[in-house]
């Protein structure tokens, strides 16, 4: 999940031959779309299926394997999309998660943070505009669920989501090319992203990504209980990447990785600023 830093693109820019976008806005670009494709097939596979079954009896157990499926499928093409140019976060608290473990720097952050925003938002807008002006379906609580018990299920999810994040797409990624479990990463994150909404997404939609809920919620200006779609997902993130960081990966082997692959990673967050 971290930015890639060739030397042969290096060199392409010192020649003036490089790429035309800085690395900092070709990471936001990326992010933007990626956030864009994902929200755009989650939300719109609710309102879809929502529209294709609503008068035929089809049970909701059918309905709601099936939104889990488009979230997970999504989920792993859009962080596939893009993580080779900007790591593929898709989520600010994925990209929060990052930050409290140091693997990026604030300021890069923020334009994550921004880039996913304002992709979620267009995706919103484009469904809205699709239909001829049906307002995004968004997230709610379920029947009978308060929102201590939504912030509580959101922040465990989203620290199952982050977790496999930093285990699969975070740490070691030089395993990723020698065709190891780094190579799976967009998969193991969509399933699990998949397995939490059949889990969490009867009680209360099970966004575990801000921006999942606010594109939605900003063009359907529909804010009841949205605090909790942004409080819970990034305590989840921020636990689990302090765990695995400071946790996991100090009890690791030394031998696992190679110096120069280890030394890079704890460059991350000097190497992240140098692109703006």
């Amino acid at each position: 999940m971290q930015p890639g830093r060739h030397p042969a693109r290096r060199a392409a820019d010192a020649a003036g031959t490089g790429p035309l976008l800085p690395a900092a806005s070709g990471a936001a670009v990326a992010e933007f779309v990626a956030t864009a494709i994902f929200v755009f097939a989650a939300e719109g596979s609710v309102y879809g299926l929502w529209m294709m079954y609503e008068d035929t009896g089809t049970p909701g157990g059918l309905v709601a394997v099936a939104v889990a499926m488009a979230h997970a499928l999504a989920l792993s093409a859009a962080v596939a999309v893009a993580s080779n140019v900007s790591g593929g976060h898709v989520n600010p608290a994925v990209t929060f998660g990052v930050l409290v473990g140091r693997r990026i720097s604030f300021g890069r952050a923020v334009i994550y943070w921004a880039a996913q925003l304002l992709g979620a938002v267009a995706a919103a807008l484009l469904l809205m505009l699709v239909p001829g002006g049906t307002r995004p379906v968004g997230l709610g609580l379920g029947e009978g669920i308060h929102e201590r018990h939504a912030l509580l299920l959101e922040a465990a999810m989203t620290f199952g989501l982050m977790y496999a994040v930093y285990a699969t797409a975070v740490v070691d990624t030089h395993r990723s090319r020698a065709g190891g479990v780094g190579a799976i990463a967009p998969l193991a994150i969509g399933f699990v992203l998949g397995a939490n909404i059949l889990a969490g997404g009867p009680f209360d939609g099970a966004a575990m990504n801000p921006a999942r809920a606010f594109g939605p919620a900003l063009v359907g200006w529909s804010w009841r209980h949205h605090w909790v779609y942004w409080v819970g997902p990034m305590i989840g993130a921020g636990l689990a990447g302090a765990l695995y960081e400071f946790v996991m990966v100090e009890q690791q082997p030394s031998s696992e990785a190679p110096p120069a692959a280890a030394a890079a990673g704890r460059r991350m967050l000097g190497a992240a600023a140098e692109d703006y």
